[in-house]
């Protein structure tokens, strides 16, 4: 059975059994093991008698199985999708395995308890029960558990669109799965990491994945594996233009579905059936395929919404824009309840990386009806939702219509605002300022993430970029500002509210060319936002009289990766210039620890600063750290500690390698410590996108708080520290030592 041969299982289990044995906990056993089999056959009334037998003799006989038996109950309860017994089930196999000291008995309700609420939606829940369920398997030497917890850990990672977590896991689980011998659960997350594969567009590798899967499911009695190794391959037809393939798996799909064999792929595969009648333009057969599957209540969320999507461009092709909009309100409502039902950061800020492109269809739609503001709208909706819902405030999160006027927010902050959607297809770039808004027609994104990745690279060659007449500094000026040229005045102020790889990119460094090529930065003063709704609770204050300054560096060896900071101690003492002892208190050496600065009150201070090593972790953002002294077996600041502290500052300054974060989330952007300090409330951060050089970030500090302390905004008094590095004769004028630290505005 555990390999997934349910049909030998079962020709076994009809072996009579001895006489001496027909009322004993043998006969619980088969009972037991025939029901599952029955179970993952999807024979669940079989199935269900079975079990029942089993639970009778149970009760009668007060057999040691209580617990075996009720875990039966759950699987089946799981599978017919009857979540409060199944849960009820799993409580009863728990209690009873715990009473009876049974470790892997306990593990294995634990872990189920944590499919119930994978498959109710709880994700936050679901990764409580396999994390601990990980832990144990591990600690018992549990390896089947292992195996499965690994891949459910992994598909909760993938239905929250964490994939980077998700690969790893899912990879992990399809090792382990082999290695115990289990290769049914092998076959199921094969096809699962297909799955991400094509949702990171990564076709090819998905595809040969798929048909791996596939050629192992095939052979196994598990048809529901068999019709979603079918339905994997489907979309991945569609996705590369390949409508006959995606028709001929799906009508396989179909008809072992038809036939009974499997009931859990029936709703995915009306779906692609809906999908493939669009290609055909076979308009009404595929608004009949959406709307059976929206008629039906049991319908998996995200499939739901990308129902509601699909429809609306069926209509839109129908020339029904009225219909279609309704259906496109309809998915982006679904997509955003589904995101506020999840209430933990590290899956909100994933989240809308598997429903993006339903934002990306809406925005193409209005394009296309010629509404470019009601376009805008949509896209910044998409924007920054968890930053914004975890900032107190009373303004509504999505403001009434007549209220969405982003030119008023580049009249306050006398700014020009730039704002980029990128996507596959085409990208857009709207441009605002005080008179009008307009937009303009990008490249798609692969063109752009490409000139993005290899610019940002060029800055760690130990040529000048500019010197050489980078042709990608070029390009990316020509593709991302050259549109928008007349329209933003020179030395004026530039607001950037970037996308996708645009958020690892410092817009400062693109070149200008012309009969003397220079750096953007020579031209304009460039602040980053994360979404128009936070950019409209933002001012342009200038620094606060008196203000109090914490900062925090010159810490102690943490480990041997992180020895003392040679230029630590400078930066800190070139601070004390420009607030007296009574305005600034410091946490050095010793005292420069996590907790010291957790307890020293930082909300009441304007300006925080860190002089520190610092970490950036791309699978798991809120885990990057500023680097501390040691305090007993820790020496970390998180960024989920930061969210935790409200704060009030002015300015966070981030003098750390990778504060910004590595890792850009769809419509969050990136996250790191830069994230978490706005998140907790600060107004303004600076912080790096790569790693910063010791020897010139004291420079470039010192002019930086030369400029606050006489006034000057931080957009201000940023551009002008980085400027003095531009302007010097050595090598500091080069991007890679002024160009990782960007200014982040908050609300």
């Amino acid at each position: 059975m555990l390999r997934g041969s349910y049909s030998e299982s079962l020709q076994l289990l009809n072996e009579p059994l001895p006489a001496a044995l027909v009322r004993s906990d043998s006969e619980v056993q088969r009972k037991m093991v025939q029901g599952l089999a029955l179970n993952y056959l999807q024979q669940f009334d079989a199935s269900d008698q079975a079990i029942a037998q089993a639970e009778r003799m149970v009760a009668t006989m007060r057999s040691a199985l209580i617990g075996d038996v009720a875990q039966a109950r759950g699987t089946l309860e799981l599978n017919r999708g009857d979540y409060s017994r199944a849960a009820a089930a799993f409580h009863v196999a728990a209690t009873d395995a715990r009473q009876r000291n049974l470790p892997r008995a306990e593990l294995n309700a634990v872990a189920s308890l944590g499919n119930v609420a994978m498959w109710q939606e709880h994700y936050d829940e679901a990764l409580d029960h396999f994390k601990l369920a990980l832990e144990k398997s591990r600690s018992v030497g549990a390896a089947v558990v292992e195996a499965k917890t690994l891949g459910n850990l992994g598909w909760n990672y993938s239905a929250v669109g964490d994939f980077d977590n998700a690969e790893n896991l899912l990879s992990d689980a399809v090792k382990k799965s082999a290695q115990a011998g289990l290769v049914g659960d092998q076959t199921y997350w094969l096809n699962s990491l297909a799955g991400v594969y094509f949702q990171q567009h990564r076709y090819a590798e998905a595809d040969s994945l798929a048909h791996k899967a596939y050629g192992l499911a095939e052979g196994q009695d598990d048809k529901g594996t068999v019709t979603q190794c079918l339905n994997t391959l489907s979309e991945i037809a569609l996705a590369i233009g390949h409508l006959d393939n995606a028709e001929k798996s799906n009508r396989e799909a179909t008809q072992i579905e038809n036939a009974g064999l499997d009931q859990f792929g029936i709703h995915y595969s009306q779906l692609i059936e809906g999908r493939v009648e669009v290609g055909r333009r076979h308009h009404q057969a595929a608004e009949a395929s959406f709307q059976k599957l929206l008629a039906d209540p049991k319908v998996e969320t995200a499939l739901k919404w990308e129902a509601h999507a699909r429809l609306a461009q069926v209509f839109a092709a129908e020339k029904q824009p009225a219909k279609a909009e309704g259906e496109f309100r309809r998915a982006i409502e679904t997509v955003q309840n589904a995101q506020r039902s999840v209430h933990r950061d590290e899956f909100r800020v994933s989240f809308l990386s598997s429903a993006i492109e339903f934002y990306d269809a809406y925005v193409n739609f209005l394009v296309e009806q010629k509404r470019p503001l009601d376009a805008l709208k949509i896209a910044d909706l998409s924007r920054a939702q968890t930053l914004e819902e975890g900032l107190s405030s009373s303004a509504p999160k999505e403001p009434a219509k007549s209220a969405f006027n982003p030119q008023s927010i580049a009249r306050r902050l006398n700014s020009t605002l730039l704002f980029y959607w990128l996507a596959e297809g085409r990208s857009y770039l709207w441009v605002i300022n005080s008179a009008k808004t307009s937009m303009i027609t990008l490249p798609g994104s692969a063109d752009i993430d490409a000139g993005v990745k290899s610019y940002r690279q060029s800055f760690f060659d130990p040529r000048d970029p500019l010197e050489t007449g980078n042709a990608d500094g070029r390009k990316l000026y020509s593709l991302l500002v050259a549109p928008a040229e007349k329209l933003i005045p020179r030395n004026s102020r530039v607001v950037i509210l970037p996308d996708g790889s645009l958020n690892l990119l410092n817009f400062e460094t693109l070149i200008v060319p012309g009969s003397e090529p220079h750096y953007w930065i020579e031209d304009v003063t460039i602040t980053t936002a994360n979404s128009l709704a936070l950019l409209s609770r933002t001012s342009l204050a200038a620094p606060p009289k008196d203000g109090r300054l914490l900062v925090v560096g010159d810490a102690l060896a943490a480990s041997t990766d992180f020895p003392p900071l040679p230029q630590g101690g400078k930066e800190v003492g070139l601070l004390q210039n420009y607030f007296s002892s009574a305005q600034r208190l410091e946490l050095t050496g010793a005292n420069a620890t996590a907790t010291r600065f957790l307890s020293s009150q930082p909300e009441k201070f304007s300006y925080l600063h860190f002089a520190t090593h610092g970490t950036a972790s791309r699978t798991r953002p809120l885990e990057s750290a500023v680097i501390l002294s040691p305090d007993g077996d820790s020496y970390k600041l998180y960024a989920r500690d930061v969210v935790k502290h409200p704060l009030t500052a002015y300015l966070v300054t981030i003098s750390a390698c990778n504060g910004a974060g590595t890792k850009s989330y769809a419509g969050e952007g990136l996250v790191g410590l830069s994230w978490a300090f706005l998140r907790a409330g600060a107004h303004n951060v600076i912080a790096g996108l790569w790693e910063v050089s010791n020897a010139s970030t004291p420079q470039l500090m010192d002019e930086l708080y030369k400029g606050l302390h006489a006034g000057e905004d931080p957009a201000t008094a940023l551009r002008k520290a980085k400027l003095a590095l531009v302007h010097s004769n050595g090598n500091y004028r080069k991007p890679f030592y002024w160009a990782p630290f960007l200014l982040y505005s908050g609300s």
